[in-house]
């Protein structure tokens, strides 16, 4: 009998395994329910942990818990893109930097003052999102909202030190043990100006910024490489097994040329250093892929993780895995968070869809099956355990 880290091995080496692992994101699920006093009774006092060790599936790391800090001051500079949590591998310290931080309820504004000019954020964690088990808080007010905010911007990058913290990582592989494999973040953008894309504009500013600022937003990507490349080699260093890097793709948003020029090279540069590493690269695929695959196996990515299959996006998890196969790409995903939504399909319903899954599953080989994006607070948990049935049934794997 494989152990659940055993088999995540063998299946991102293309090795043989015992069953199809099933290492679900439960992480939403959970905080929502425990908040909300809705936990199933035989879990009202259980750990998530202990919920996932009495189901016998897999224990899910890709995404941290970001408030799970010690100071207030950890989360402030969110809106940069950085975050001082326990399971981060580095701690960015702002040299030279003056802050002046205003907490109003559930909003904290944040005022950067530098020798390039000032620039405000604002960001809010509040009792709703608590509610659906979010840790992850909301961008009110962006760092870049003009040309004129690039310096400073760029000014705060250069002055950023991040430094290794690997002690919550180290704590985390020696709690789960056998369970998982153990992830760290690099960065939410595979690339600065896909970080910049992600964290420091709004979607349809930035698209503005692409074609109307390009020298001065291709500068502005230049001054936060070293950064960028230094919280890399901190992620590689770490006890991590595998690194993340680049989250949320969208045919709309990340469009091909986009994908072309600033995340397939920058994933596959990465790959290199990771792969030396003996460690594993994984992106964070969620959203609708059509035309994007060709530029995740560019990247040399070693898993395409949150795979959101038909009917949340255009492709089926037959397509994509049959646009993967020979890549040495493994999915891990595959089952779309609707389906254990009962108000969005009947018991009857569910019961085809997983059918029809396991049909487009084949022979198993570079998959993670997981509910992708995530299991949301509502799921029945009925049908968790049904999937967790089926995927120990599933087997043995021979790629």
């Amino acid at each position: 009998m494989m152990t659940y880290r055993q088999r995540m091995l063998a299946t991102l080496r293309g090795q043989p395994v015992d069953c199809l692992p099933f290492v679900p994101r439960l992480d939403l699920w959970y905080k929502a329910n425990k908040y909300n006093g809705t936990l199933p009774r035989q879990y009202r006092s259980a750990s998530l942990l202990d919920i996932v060790e009495d189901l016998d599936i897999g224990y899910h790391t890709v995404v941290p818990d970001y408030q799970d800090y010690v100071d207030p001051l950890d989360v402030v500079d969110r809106a940069l893109g950085m975050w001082r949590i326990k399971h981060m591998p580095f701690r960015t310290e702002l040299k030279g930097i003056r802050r002046n931080i205003c907490y109003d309820g559930d909003t904290t504004a944040v005022e950067y003052l530098t020798p390039a000019g000032a620039i405000k954020t604002r960001t809010v964690y509040n009792k709703s999102m608590r509610q659906a088990g979010i840790t992850l808080s909301h961008v009110l007010e962006h760092a870049i909202k003009s040309v004129e905010d690039y310096e400073a911007v760029g000014y705060i990058y250069e002055q950023a030190e991040p430094r290794a913290s690997y002690e919550g990582l180290a704590e985390l592989k020696e709690e789960i043990g056998e369970r998982g494999l153990v992830g760290a973040i690099a960065s939410m953008g595979a690339s600065p100006m896909h970080e910049i894309l992600h964290e420091l504009m709004t979607y349809d500013q930035f698209f503005y910024a692409y074609y109307d600022q390009q020298v001065e937003l291709t500068r502005l990507a230049e001054r936060m490489a070293g950064y960028y490349r230094k919280v890399i080699d901190l992620a590689i260093a770490s006890p991590a097994d595998f690194i993340r890097m680049g989250t949320n793709y969208d045919a709309q948003i990340t469009w091909p040329v986009f994908m072309d020029e600033y995340v397939a090279p920058y994933l596959a540069a990465a790959a290199d250093k990771i792969h030396a590493a003996s460690k594993f690269l994984l992106t964070h695929t969620a959203g609708e892929n059509k035309k994007l695959l060709p530029f995740f196996a560019a990247g040399h990515i070693d898993i395409a993780d949150s795979i959101c299959p038909a009917p949340l996006t255009s492709l089926t998890l037959k397509q994509v895995r049959d646009f993967f196969e020979g890549s040495g790409i493994t999915i891990w995903g595959g089952v779309a968070s609707v389906a254990v939504l009962e108000n969005s399909m009947s018991d009857y319903e569910f019961a085809r869809y997983l059918d029809d899954l396991f049909q487009q599953i084949g022979k198993g080989d570079h998959l993670i099956l997981s509910i992708a994006d995530t299991a949301p607070p509502d799921m029945k948990f009925s049908r968790l355990e049904r999937i967790a049935k089926l995927a120990k049934e599933f087997g043995p794997v021979a790629p």
